[in-house]
Parts: C-alpha cells; structure tokens; sequence
C-alpha cells in the first residue's frame, strides 16, 4: 500500500512519481507512455528512512531538466540527499553533501512534496538543493553552499575541486517546537524574496507560526504580522496575481505583500499546489479562478 506524495512530469508520456512511507514503501517509479505501465527507478533500502520531496531543475526539455534532487528524513543523524544527473535513471545518495541532523528532534514533511525546492544560492549556482525542517528542535531553512576552494585533499570533497557546506537559518514558523510541527513547504519568487508555510499539523485550526517570509535568499525570515487562518502545507507564487497563495486542511490564504500579511480565500480541504490548480483528500481537485482575486 504506497502513498504518493509528489510527481513531475516533462511532457504527456513522461514522469517520475513519488511513494513516502517507512522504509522501502518510499520510492520512485517512472512512466514513459502517457501512464498506462511503470518502471520502479528507486526504493529506500533503509529501514528508518522515510523520504520526503523530490524536483528537477525544470520540467522540459533544457539542458538542466535531468538534475534532480530528493529528501528523505535523517538516518543515522543525517538528512538523506539523493542526486540524479540522467533524468532519474540512476540516483547517488550523497552522504557528504547531507546536513546533520539533531539526534530524534529533526525531520522533513511529505504533505505536499514542496519541503524541497531549488533555490537561489550564495555562490550563484540556482540549482543548489534548500530545504525546510521542523520537530522539537525548531524550524530551519537549510541551503547548499558550493565551494571551489579545494584542490587536493579535503575532508568534504564531493567532486574534484569542489567542497560543499550547508548555511542553516532559524524560521518563525511552528514555533511549538513539537514533532508534528514545522516548516512543510517553501518558494521563492525570484532570488531574493521568499515564503515559508507550515505550523503544526495537529492543529489545523491555529494561525500561530504559519507563515514567515524572506527578502534576502533565505539567510533570514520574519513571521508573517497577519498569518494565515491555519496550518498551511503548500505555497506557491502567482505572477498573474502578483502574489503568494498558501493552502491546508483547513482552507487557503492570499498576499499581496510578499508574505507580511495574508488574507483567507476558501475553507475547503487541500493538501498540494501547483497553480492553477490544488489538490486535497478523495480525489478532490480545485482550479483558481484569478478574475475573481484581481485587486
């Protein structure tokens, strides 16, 4: 029994889907015909993993579109961080590049399959992997810094002259510090501005600690001043709109002003973006209709 959390897709006949669950019910399987078969790709061989989210650097035919990244919670006190440079075909788990992992008080969130994203970096490499965590040690954004300071030897070395650290930020989101609680999506709109969403996820319905934004690439965030009316686990940009919509079990919110303040849209029950469209339980499907929010 798979539960799957997240698909991307390059065209009609091609996609990768991913299953999260304990052990090796996470996994990736890949269709090149529209649907109708499936190839397994990957499955976790590790007993206490659970993988989280996946993406590619793009979704077409570019030359990035075979780079690809995926999180799984840590195992052994450290982030799971897979890599694809052949569009999925092969995966390399890259041990040295993952984060540590506070010992039982750090992990990720499978709600939405957007806790992973590509995001704008310090070096200026816009396809270094950033992510958001949560558990009882808090709420982090964790972004990939590439450095070439490394000839010979050196104990972080990935790939010949290139040596990779993680810059870590606190972010004001779930600020209950509980398992369940955390940052469970993140976008950026461009290099400098962005939004993180989550909360806790056993309680809905409180708007505490459910959104915090950035203007400086992530190296610090700021509780929304008017968050969201509750726990969100999906945030996307709309350049029609001009603004970020956030969506959770308990309903939608929109902003106009990168994040500060948020104001409700509906009260319905959704899990995922991927604007126009959003997604929650039993199949239920929404579509945005932007005539109506235009200021």
């Amino acid at each position: 029994k798979l539960d799957f959390r997240g698909i991307r897709a390059w065209d009609a006949k091609t996609a990768i889907a991913m299953s999260s669950g304990p052990g090796d019910l996470s996994r990736l399987y890949k269709t090149t015909n529209g649907c109708r078969t499936w190839k397994l790709l990957l499955k976790n061989s590790y007993k206490g993993g659970f993988w989280d989210s996946f993406t590619f650097a793009g979704s077409d035919s570019g030359r990035h579109a075979s780079s690809g990244w995926l999180l799984g919670d840590p195992v052994h006190h450290e982030f799971q961080l897979w890599h694809t440079e052949d569009g999925g075909k092969s995966w390399l788990l890259e041990h040295k590049r993952a984060p540590r992992a506070e010992p039982d008080a750090q992990g990720a969130f499978a709600a939405s399959n957007s806790a992973l994203i590509l995001a704008p970096n310090p070096s200026g490499n816009p396809l270094s992997p950033a992510f958001g965590s949560g558990g009882t040690a808090g709420a982090f954004f964790y972004e990939s810094n590439t450095l070439t300071i490394c000839v010979d030897a050196c104990a972080e070395v990935t790939t010949p002259g290139r040596a990779d650290s993680w810059a870590r930020a606190r972010v004001p989101v779930g600020g209950g510090g509980t398992a369940s609680s955390g940052v469970f999506s993140l976008a950026f709109r461009d290099l400098s501005h962005g939004i993180a969403v989550g909360g806790d996820y056993a309680k809905p319905n409180d708007p505490a600690g459910t959104a915090a934004w950035s203007a400086d690439g992530g190296k610090t965030w700021h509780a929304a001043a008017k968050p969201p009316h509750g726990f969100r686990s999906a945030v996307a940009w709309n350049e029609d709109l001009k603004a970020w919509i956030a969506a959770g079990t308990n309903g939608s919110d929109i902003s106009y002003d990168d994040g500060k303040t948020w104001v409700p849209l509906d009260n319905g029950n959704w899990n995922a973006l991927s604007l126009p469209w959003v997604v929650g339980p039993g199949g239920r499907i929404g579509r945005l209709a932007p005539e109506r929010l235009r200021k």
